[in-house]
């Protein structure tokens, strides 16, 4: 079953709307894992699930979390694609794997069927974007194995907008493209697309008189970060919306006209928070732990995302009552490290960093000194940057965050530059007094 065209926007429902639908879904599908899904069969019969026997409020608690390190080693038992599969080899059409960032990839299989679903579950994406048939898209995306916007490409098909491939692309390339294909919506990461206006500033094009009016990005927290938006949109003249998804799970989240948080779109996903105390709630702050509703050729149940989230149960101010993960996706429960006490996140050293126009790429290196983590911080200049910008970012991180992090400045083109999802965040061991 794909996302109902005809529903409201953006999830105009009331919680028992939410939970019925949702129901009904897992109600059709389950049974059909039950029997097909050597993986899932395991963990429902652990919940009591048996068959065509409708699964409980509590029942649905005790089916067991599923993790990536599961699936990755479920693939390396049962090479190459594992267990989670529900049908057939041969119902199967695409076939996607994660990006490798956090560890082995993992290959996920769609039908024919669930890559509809794929498709259908950009449309409140882009609805939300206000891109409609009209538009011409542009995707700055390598379109290899890793889903990407893969999904996003079909999804903007089945809009009907015309789709601008930038696959083999060199950066200088693709600025030009956009230009001359007259682009009004540009797709990529945050990282990416402020990599793309420096190489337009570079070749002395301005992206702002260009068509662009909308940009949408993934792959990292950069869009729901204050200052980073306004960076993209100043330097590329657009309207910028973050979105999440994850090559397990599907395009789950999207911004809306508030550009506060992004939304769950509940039609589609079962999302849950897994409270540090262990407690799993329908809101509140934790990790993110989603089920989708279309996939099940090769579904996730109860996934561990690894994100952490803060999310809300309140209408919005565009008027849906889908969750809403408030600022976005804050970072992975694993890139959290603690400063003298203080927790810290990327996503938190970026909303500082990106608000110093000065600022061209940057790093954080986690090091190790006398058995505590301190920051180390080195950012590129921009022409003509004012001194004592390291002092300044010092003190903004410091005031802000309550930690000290010593910030040293480098020459333009000195840091790597990213395409995919940015590697800023690096983690050092340094022995006391070296």
């Amino acid at each position: 079953m794909g996302v109902d065209r005809d529903a409201p926007a953006l999830g105009s429902w009331s919680d028992d709307e939410r939970r019925e639908t949702q129901w009904e879904r897992l109600a059709r599908g389950l049974p059909e894992v039950f029997r097909g899904n050597a993986f899932y069969r395991h963990k429902l019969t652990a919940a009591g699930f048996a068959g065509d026997l409708g699964i409980t409020a509590d029942s649905w608690r005790s089916i067991p979390f599923t993790t990536k390190a599961e699936l990755s080693q479920d693939q390396a038992t049962h090479p190459p694609y594992g267990t989670n599969l529900t049908y057939p080899l041969e119902r199967y059409v695409r076939l996607h794997q994660t990006s490798g960032t956090t560890g082995r990839p993992v290959r996920m299989l769609d039908t024919r069927e669930s890559w509809q679903w794929w498709r259908e579950c950009w449309r409140p994406i882009y609805r939300a974007a206000g891109v409609t048939a009209a538009d011409r898209i542009f995707f700055a995306f390598s379109f290899g194995p890793f889903v990407g916007f893969w999904s996003a490409f079909a999804g903007a098909e089945e809009l009907g907008a015309m789709c601008i491939t930038g696959g083999a692309m060199s950066t200088r390339e693709r600025v030009a493209a956009i230009v001359e294909t007259e682009a009004t919506v540009l797709l990529c990461t945050p990282t990416y697309a402020l990599r793309l206006a420096e190489t337009a500033r570079h070749d002395g094009i301005d992206l702002v008189t260009s068509s662009l009016r909308v940009s949408i990005h993934a792959g990292e927290a950069g869009a729901s970060i204050p200052a980073t938006r306004e960076r993209i949109e100043t330097d590329l003249g657009v309207e910028s919306f973050d979105h999440a998804g994850a090559t397990e799970i599907g395009a789950y989240g999207f911004s809306c006209g508030a550009r506060d948080g992004l939304h769950v779109n509940e039609r589609e996903f079962v999302a849950e928070i897994l409270a540090d105390d262990g407690g799993v709630r329908d809101e509140g702050e934790g990790e993110l732990v989603m089920t989708n509703l279309g996939r099940w050729g090769m579904p996730a149940i109860r996934y561990r995302t690894g994100d952490r989230v803060r999310a809300v149960r309140r209408r919005c101010s565009c008027g849906s009552g889908f969750l809403k993960l408030e600022g976005g996706i804050a970072g992975r429960v694993d890139d959290m490290v603690t400063v003298r006490g203080v927790n810290v996140f990327p996503s938190a050293i970026e909303a500082i960093v990106r608000r110093f126009a000065d600022v061209g790429e940057y790093r954080i290196e986690v090091v190790r000194v006398h058995e505590m983590d301190e920051l180390r911080c080195t950012v590129e200049t921009r022409e003509g940057a004012s001194d004592g910008l390291a002092e300044h970012l010092a003190s903004a991180i410091h005031r802000d965050l309550g930690i000290r992090c010593a910030v040293e400045t480098t020459a333009p083109g000195t840091l790597p530059r990213f395409e995919m999802k940015a590697k800023r965040f690096v983690s050092k061991h340094e022995e006391a007094g070296v």
